[in-house]
């Protein structure tokens, strides 16, 4: 057993699977304490590197670097989680070096004996965050219990998403999920592209399938746990793949539907919107400018 305990969390590695712990210490980001425990099996390892101390601050950093496809989460947030809320890195004190090194050459030895390849995988080997799971933002509450995913708008949402009320969605119309983190200096948002809308261009505070993150950076950074909860359900992205003249090719994005049906989309979003002016929830010029952004986005 190679274990390292450090203020920031805990890893321990039995020779098949390294187990990181959050440390409980108020620094430890949340998005870190609120997912708890995560279970990394051997085959999802690609590396991992003990960083030399840094002369300030007196320590070092251990870095565990997963396979692609492996883990729903990275999927999920593609490389965009800030430095300190990644639950794969882990300060190291200066006293704690040895420790730190005896951990990166048994995992080392470890990948060589079981011969791991470093290559993409064809399946989430995480289960990501378990459901359901729940996160409150400055736009609503967005919820998902492992087959749908519901919206409740807050106080401060646009007019034009708090008059179409609670918004659900299906895993089965559901294409992929995009997630851009609130970083203090712009805005983040989450965003649940379905059939529907998968050609939409509308910005996520006016977009019902969206989530605008404008407020507490710290909290809305959890909203990538959503993301990696429904993530991990969707087809891996192994699967975009299709055999065509004996060769394997990556499929750049999802097929479109065909025209006709953004013609019914477009119009069911004009009859919504028109409704919504006509019982006065939208002003002229809300109803104007709303209008137009819908019509930019087909």
């Amino acid at each position: 057993m190679a274990e390292i305990i450090q203020r920031d969390g805990t890893w321990a590695f039995d020779g098949d699977t390294l187990r990181i712990t959050p440390g409980l210490h108020r620094s430890v980001p949340l998005l870190r304490r609120t997912y708890g425990e995560i279970s990394v099996p051997l085959a999802a390892v690609s590396g991992v590197a003990l960083e030399a101390a840094q002369a300030a601050r007196g320590h070092g950093r251990l870095r565990l670097r997963l396979r692609e496809g492996a883990d729903p989460l990275l999927q999920a947030t593609g490389g965009r989680l800030p430095e300190a809320a990644d639950p794969y890195r882990l300060t190291v004190a200066a006293d704690r070096t040895g420790a730190a090194e005896y951990a990166v050459e048994e995992i080392r030895r470890a990948l060589l004996l079981d011969r791991v390849p470093k290559g993409p995988v064809e399946a989430y080997l995480l289960p990501g965050p378990p459901v359901p799971v729940s996160v409150r933002t400055s736009d609503g509450t967005v919820s998902f219990d492992g087959t749908r995913i519901r919206i409740d708008w807050a106080d401060t949402s646009e007019r034009v998403k708090r008059a179409t009320g609670p918004r659900i969605i299906t895993m089965g119309d559901l294409v992929r999920v995009e997630w851009l983190p609130n970083t203090r200096h712009e805005d983040g948002s989450l965003r649940f592209v379905t059939r529907e809308t998968v050609l939409s261009k509308l910005p996520p505070d006016k977009d019902p399938y969206a989530l605008d993150l404008w407020g507490s950076a710290r909290r809305d950074l959890l909203t990538a746990l959503v993301a990696a909860a429904v993530t991990a359900r969707l087809p891996h992205p192994s699967t975009h793949t299709a055999t065509a003249n004996g060769e394997r090719l990556a499929c750049a994005a999802p097929v479109p539907p065909p025209v006709s049906d953004h013609h019914d989309v477009l119009l069911r979003r004009l009859r919504e919107l028109g409704r919504l002016h006509r019982d006065g929830v939208l002003t002229d010029e809300e109803f104007a400018r709303t209008k137009a952004v819908v019509l930019r986005g087909f």
